[in-house]
């Protein structure tokens, strides 16, 4: 037989453990003097502010997000290690624009030029990594446009690994964010050096151009951009308590608007929203009757992680359906989809998932069947 039954607030209460607040009106989020600007939640991807997130923009330095990207997931895989010597190429040291101020010819290790791109956002930095890992710099944004195919950034095209100004070399503010989150999600290991405020190399200190990691208020990164076509440019990651959100902020007039602007994004995030994990991985949501099986029933759970970004007060409006199979029977084995799931705000969906079973269920002794057939026709 069908079942399905809603859990009110009440039930979300006892499950969770939620302390909910009254909900209280939502205001339009902050608008900033900037070509095109994005705020999203790190965890659920919900969008709470934009303006032209999918214009063309040029990314300048901001670039240097993905070329890092590229290097992780060489690290990661083991193609290239942390402490391996990278020669340094006329043409990496000629590199105009920010630099590190490495020395051609010599042999500088990959880490510090890995800090120097990220902290000191050094264009030396970036070619001489570049040409390390891919031979030329053209070779290794060949390797950044397959990335972003990988990612989803479907309107951005890499043609250098600093963002000095190119031709076709651009991205979006939906683009960028989504590489950001990339980066925190598949690399939280190296996201750290994000939120050094400095580094030395070759008894020179350059302090990291991001303003707000100065502020205390959960910043711990990402990257500042500049050039006359761009403008000035800022992506940003906070987090606080269990939230955590990104802002994408292009085109603005100086340092001082990308970051107020950016602070102004996130301030407005952090107070009128919220984000909840409901549910996590592996968490039994109903038991589920296995006609036949053996054993008799299987827990009823979740693929992933269930998170939820709404106005703060919203989520004790929340209202639950769990559809599960009106006839189970085995073999069922993990993974197994046996139903649906529906979430409502104030009666409109705004979630759907499928419910899988989190354990298996084998075919029972014939006794059992016999007997489960009588009760499955009185059901």
């Amino acid at each position: 037989m069908k079942r399905s039954f809603f859990l009110l607030v009440l039930a979300i209460n006892f499950l969770f453990n939620y302390q909910l607040s009254a909900q209280s009106p939502t205001p339009q989020p902050p608008k900033i003097n900037a070509v095109s600007y994005i705020l999203l939640d790190f965890n659920t991807g919900t969008i709470l502010a934009e303006q032209d997130i999918d214009v063309r923009v040029e990314p300048a330095s901001l670039t240097k997000l993905m070329t890092a990207y590229v290097i992780f997931d060489a690290l990661e895989d083991g193609f290239i290690q942390m402490d391996e010597l990278v020669r340094i190429s006329e043409r990496a040291w000629r590199t105009e624009g920010s630099r590190m101020f490495i020395e051609v010819d010599s042999d500088v290790p990959l880490e510090s030029l890995l800090r120097g791109m990220i902290i000191q956002s050094g264009n030396d930095a970036s070619v001489a990594l570049a040409e390390h890992l891919a031979g030329t710099e053209e070779a290794f944004a060949s390797l950044m446009n397959y990335q972003a195919g990988i990612l989803g950034m479907e309107n951005s095209f890499f043609e250098n690994a600093t963002g000095l100004p190119g031709s076709n070399h651009y991205v979006t503010a939906r683009d960028i964010a989504t590489l950001a989150a990339a980066l925190i999600r598949d690399f939280p290991d190296f996201y750290s050096i994000y939120s050094e405020r400095s580094y030395t190399y070759n008894g020179i200190q350059q302090g990291n151009r991001n303003t707000l990691l100065a502020r205390g208020d959960g910043v711990d990164g990402l990257k500042t951009g500049y050039t006359d076509a761009a403008g000035y440019c800022l992506v940003t990651s906070a987090i606080r308590d269990s939230t955590r959100l990104i802002t994408a902020v292009f085109g603005t007039n100086s340092t001082n608007t990308r970051a107020e602007g950016s602070q102004a994004l996130l301030n407005y995030g952090f107070r009128f929203f919220e984000t909840r994990r409901l549910v996590s991985v592996g968490q039994e949501l109903e038991s589920a009757r296995v006609w036949g099986g053996e054993p008799q029933s299987v827990s009823v759970g979740l693929p992933e992680d269930l998170y939820l970004t709404l106005p703060k007060g919203s989520f004790d409006q929340l209202s639950i359906l769990l559809n599960v199979n009106e006839s189970i029977r085995p073999p069922i084995a993990a993974g197994d989809e046996i139903g649906k799931i529906e979430i409502l705000l104030n009666g409109s969906k705004i979630y759907e998932n499928t419910l899988i079973s989190l354990n298996s269920s084998d075919n029972s002794g014939y006794w059992r069947l016999f007997m489960d057939t009588v009760e499955s026709w009185f059901e």
